[in-house]
């Protein structure tokens, strides 16, 4: 079942670079489609550098809890590398 999550990162000083690059190679793509739909991913750099926020269309929510944890074991030496925290929330429509 799809459910729309969103991510909040932080990262480490001078680490943002390094995440997205490595976000947007083969690695990281295979990692995040094992989750996601990359294709439906939403993101947004906070104004200051220090982190993004990334609204994704979760297919495998253990999985993405697993990678945003730093867990996943493909991802998980940029993850120490770069992340300072993380951050998981559900997202739910409102109907107006």
């Amino acid at each position: 079942m799809e459910k729309e999550m969103l991510v909040h990162l932080k990262f480490k000083e001078g680490k943002l670079e390094t995440f997205t690059n490595w976000m947007q190679s083969d690695e990281g793509m295979g990692v995040r489609k094992s989750v996601a739909y990359p294709e439906k991913t939403v993101g947004a750099m906070i104004p200051d550098k220090s982190g993004m926020l990334f609204k994704v269309n979760v297919h495998n929510e253990a999985g993405m809890k697993e990678f945003v944890t730093g867990n996943n074991p493909t991802a998980k030496a940029i993850y120490s590398e770069c992340v300072d925290s993380a951050q998981l929330y559900e997202l739910s429509k409102i109907n107006l």
